[in-house]
């Protein structure tokens, strides 16, 4: 990355400093007039160049995209009569913020970021927000809730983003950041616990893995394959939160 510093040194010379070092320098040096104004006009030309007049190196802009998808589980019976409660994912280093994340094939143990390609929101957020998303378009429960819903749940899921990553055929990136020929392929592991709000009882601890190809070689097709990622890791969870055990009619969830 190039940084551009501003701000032009200042010289420290007065006015009358200049004056008494020409007078000096004139007094012992015949012509020394001449020298000095033609040593002050260097000296000038140099803090012009060195502010940094000239043409400005172009901005680098960055690209944010929504990781949103559509939910793909539609209602199945009616809901199940209670309340979920999803938090947000941890995770860990980039996948904590907004980065996008790849690995390349002759470097698998270094996690690299896209410096100008970022999340709209961080990925934690954003993946637990597809997931009550995608249980209420599911209606798998009455209520679906966040943290920031300050509801009383029944149940509470939650759980660790472990991959979201972009996995490309080649070497790495383009000096302009496109995404290598053939486009790689997408990753993601998600591990989530879901638990009983009651008694704290652990009902389940499951891992859910998918990878999707990338259909093209630009970031937005990237950014599409992700979307399509984060769809179906999700309606994987709801499929599971679906198969809960039903209260008996009358009961308590």
């Amino acid at each position: 990355m190039v940084s551009l510093s501003g701000g032009s040194p200042g010289t420290g010379w007065r006015s009358g400093t200049r004056v008494t070092i020409r007078a000096r320098w004139a007094g012992r040096h015949p012509g020394g007039g001449v020298w000095v104004m033609a040593l002050m006009a260097v000296l000038l030309l140099h803090v012009i160049l060195a502010s940094g007049c000239g043409t400005p190196a172009p901005l680098r802009v960055d690209v944010f995209y929504a990781l949103d998808p559509e939910p793909l589980e539609t209602p199945i019976g009616p809901p199940l009569p209670a309340a979920l409660e999803v938090s947000d994912f941890a995770a860990r280093g980039f996948l904590g913020g907004r980065q996008i994340v790849f690995r390349t094939p002759s470097e698998p143990l270094q996690v690299q970021r896209y410096e100008r390609l970022l999340w709209a929101d961080p990925l934690p957020r954003a993946l637990s927000r597809n997931l009550v998303r995608a249980s209420r378009a599911g209606g798998v429960f009455d209520f679906t809730l966040t943290a920031a819903d300050r509801g009383r749940a029944d149940y509470l899921l939650g759980g660790e983003i472990e991959r979201f990553e972009h996995l490309p055929p080649g070497a790495g990136l383009e000096a302009d950041e496109a995404v290598p020929a053939e486009g790689g392929r997408v990753i993601g592991t998600l591990n989530l616990a879901l638990v009983r709000a009651a008694d704290r009882r652990v009902l389940w601890d499951r891992r859910y893995h998918r990878e999707v190809a990338v259909a093209g070689t630009t970031p937005d097709d990237m950014a599409a394959a992700f979307n399509r990622l984060a769809a179906l890791l999700v309606a994987e969870v709801v499929r599971d939160l679906r198969a809960l055990p039903r209260p008996p009619s009358g009961g308590d969830a």
